[in-house]
């Protein structure tokens, strides 16, 4: 009887030795879950954060006018129509002083914001000149490897550094066509920039080739501020069958005074885009500074919620540049545009 006893006694501590260890492994497997959920919030919050993240954008325009202005609309508009009240902007213009445009991106920069969107070339130096952090984004800038001074740039490549953007360059040969075509005799031509824009250089050194190669001679006038714009005008005009003016801000800005002494002498004003020219030329090969603009936006986006690396992003371009003509400037020096130009009045100016 005590062997047997003591076989159920050692049996029954055995079941219960079993059931203690059956028991120590619910709770383990209870914690680890309990440990696992605040993990799988916390990853849920973040996905939600990042689908009502807010952004702050600087935008530093040059100088007011109307191809600029378009440009900046067309940037916010896209943002807006994608981020709704997500996006802020903060807009300023630097009235056409470069030096101006370096105290607004270097408050953009102490402000931290997130992208920074310089309209024109002075502008996308200065923006350059402030960060290496912060993605830049330029628009209406003619030539980016004049304007970051690299000439191995390959637009296509992106810049290798915090900058991207839009441009609103059109081939030289474009123009240089536009004048044989319209003034199938011409001679003599004129060139007049602002000495302080070096896209202008760019583009009136390359017109220049290009429209000597047809025989034609050409001279270049340069006026360093809007002052000596109408003096300079004067000078230009004498003897010359076309003037030319490229995508520069500050004749842009002051095409009233060009047109005033142009449009007595009955001269031809070939312009480097469509608002310029609807305020004193005759003709142009015009893109869209609204389109670069929203292609400018379109970039922003990729870099702010898609995380795109701005230094690969490609230079986006308005690949479809259209003739134009000014019917009014046209009827004041009596000129009879070719067959191919479309009709542009004033209420038509790029959106």
């Amino acid at each position: 009887m005590k062997k047997l006893f003591a076989l159920v006694l050692a049996l029954a501590m055995c079941l219960s030795l079993a059931a203690c260890g059956g028991s120590s492994s619910a709770p383990a497997a209870k914690d680890d879950a309990a440990a696992s959920a605040p993990a799988a919030a916390a990853e849920g919050s973040a996905a939600a954060a990042d689908s009502d993240a807010t952004y702050t954008i600087g935008i530093c325009q040059l100088v007011q006018h109307d191809a600029l202005d378009a440009a900046t609309k067309g940037f916010k508009d896209y943002l807006t129509e994608q981020l709704g009240d997500r996006v802020t902007f903060d807009e300023q213009n630097a009235q056409g002083d470069s030096p101006t445009c370096s105290t607004i991106v270097t408050g953009f920069v102490s402000n931290n914001y997130d992208l920074i969107l310089a309209n024109a070339t002075p502008a996308l130096q200065a923006a350059m000149s402030a960060t290496s952090d912060i993605p830049v984004l330029g628009t209406s800038v003619t030539d980016y490897a004049t304007a970051l001074a690299d000439d191995s740039l390959d637009p296509a490549k992106g810049t290798g550094i915090n900058v991207s953007g839009s441009s609103d360059g059109v081939p030289a040969q474009t123009y240089a066509d536009l004048v044989t075509e319209l003034i199938p005799d011409v001679k003599n031509v004129s060139v007049l920039y602002c000495s302080a824009e070096a896209n202008s250089v760019v583009q009136a050194d390359q017109f220049k080739e290009a429209m000597e190669a047809t025989g034609a001679t050409v001279t270049i006038y340069t006026f360093a501020d809007s002052n000596d714009i109408q003096s300079v005008v004067t000078s230009a005009i004498d003897g010359a069958d076309a003037l030319y003016i490229p995508t520069d801000n500050t004749a842009a800005s002051n095409m009233t005074i060009v047109n005033n002494v142009c449009q007595p002498a009955n001269v031809p004003i070939i312009c480097g885009e469509q608002n310029m020219m609807m305020n004193g030329g005759l003709a142009t090969a015009s893109i869209s500074y609204y389109n670069i603009g929203r292609a400018a936006g379109e970039q922003a986006y990729e870099i702010l919620v898609n995380g795109a690396d701005v230094s690969t992003m490609p230079i986006a371009y308005d690949e479809a540049p259209v003739k134009m003509y000014n019917p009014d400037y046209a009827e004041a020096i009596g000129f009879t545009v070719p067959d191919g130009y479309e009709a542009l009045s004033g209420s038509e100016t790029a959106e």
